[in-house]
């Protein structure tokens, strides 16, 4: 599988690290702090903990540390595709397409699988964070920071997309740092459902913000679903109830173990997730929890750990595994920086059962952490999974760049390639 690396100009790459505001650590004086240091208490100022930024020009597959990866006995580890930068989100066409989206770069790329080989094509560039995507009846639709576009039959026009038509606009409120980009999927309904973050680590949400929104790409006509939810960058359906799961990233700065980071289930419509008052269901806020209860909210089904950073999940339905994990959630966990003993860096996976309760959160793919107390602590961290056609499991990399496909070989014991 040849790389084919996407060149970035130096200044680009400097534009891309300051959106990310991975270099507070050269903050000038009376500069004010970048979003994900706001919230610190006086006790953090000097701790040295910050955000990880991708290799935005992507590894070459020879340097990746596949040897590293685990994955349960019978299945199979290997590079799907290079040539990626900072891969983030992943949908799949009819015809097996996948399509793959970025959160700080601008291009949006498919992945054509010819007998077994695998070309990159970029099809949109210039885009504005297109960190959503989805696809309903053959159309792509792109969440970028501020709005949702559609691009009409996708597969037949990879070479040249037509112009986007806006299903929605206005969908970043303050048009500022923080949690600006967009988890999009499609959902029963026919309608796209998206987050809109929480522009701060900790604060008082408009009506527009830390809530999970859907929009009628018919008519472009939006409906509140959720609040209370201070960044959810990962949904899916269950295939048998239908029903919304959704991750949730907990407030930083509280300490190395609360609060969690949350997998959440919407059993109605308007329901509240407890941000900014109520973390992990159980624990006030310690500023904004005078104003509330955490009664007042509703719990996530499972705690995930603190810092973990759950982003893209997806249920499996393929037929590839073994009959045990029809219809388990798999989640990517980008892993933590608020942590002074890193977690994460994984794929987990949830089984539940008829009623929708918890049976099961284990470890499914691990082996990029390589030292918790490291700086960078990993060499990948996994952001989406997507099932494909035979039934294999894709997982996106977005530190370098990269696709990893999951498949099952039987009961033998498979080393990782």
């Amino acid at each position: 599988m040849q790389f084919q690396r996407s060149f970035i100009s130096s200044a680009l790459i400097s534009g891309l690290i300051a959106v990310g505001n991975f270099a507070a650590h050269a903050q000038k004086a009376g500069d004010p702090p970048p979003a994900w240091k706001q919230g610190m208490s006086a006790e953090a100022e000097s701790s040295a903990l910050h955000p990880f930024s991708p290799i935005f020009t992507g590894t070459e597959a020879k340097d990746l540390q596949l040897s590293k990866l685990k994955v349960p006995q019978g299945f199979k580890v290997e590079l799907y595709s290079d040539g990626l930068p900072e891969a983030r989100s992943m949908v799949v066409t009819e015809n097996g397409t996948v399509i793959v989206s970025n959160r700080l770069a601008k291009n949006v790329y498919a992945i054509l699988n010819n007998n077994g080989k695998t070309e990159v094509k970029t099809i949109l560039k210039g885009m504005n964070s297109p960190n959503g995507i989805a696809i309903i009846k053959g159309n792509l639709y792109v969440a970028e920071r501020d709005r949702i576009l559609r691009y009409d039959d996708v597969e037949k026009n990879l070479d040249n997309l037509p112009n986007g038509k806006v299903v929605v606009d206005g969908i970043d409120p303050t048009n500022g740092p923080g949690h600006f980009w967009k988890f999009l999927v499609a959902g029963p309904d026919g309608k796209l459902y998206f987050n809109i973050g929480s522009p701060q680590n900790i604060t008082s949400p408009n009506q527009m913000q830390a809530a999970i929104f859907r929009v009628d790409p018919e008519n472009g006509q939006m409906e509140r679903i959720a609040t209370g939810v201070r960044n959810s960058v990962g949904m899916a359906f269950h295939p048998v109830s239908h029903k919304l799961y959704f991750t949730d990233h907990g407030r930083d700065w509280m300490g190395d173990n609360i609060p969690h980071d949350e997998l959440n289930v919407l059993n109605k419509e308007g329901e509240n997730f407890g941000y900014p008052f109520c973390h992990q269901g159980d624990i006030l806020d310690p500023v904004y929890g005078k104003f509330s209860t955490c009664a007042q909210s509703t719990p996530p089904i499972l705690k995930l750990g603190a810092h973990v950073a759950p982003l893209g999940m997806r249920f499996y339905t393929g037929k590839m595994f073994p009959a045990e994990y029809k219809n388990s959630l798999f989640m990517a966990r980008h892993g933590s920086w608020n942590r002074n003993t890193k977690q994460g860096y994984d794929v987990m996976r949830v089984v539940l059962d008829s009623k929708g309760k918890v049976v099961k959160y284990e470890p499914f793919l691990t082996g990029f952490l390589t030292d918790d107390k490291a700086d960078p602590p990993m060499w990948g961290r996994p952001v989406d999974v997507q099932v494909i056609a035979d039934g294999s499991m894709l997982v996106s990399d977005d530190y370098n760049g990269v696709v990893y496909r999951i498949s099952y070989e039987g009961n033998t014991k498979v080393a990782s390639k």
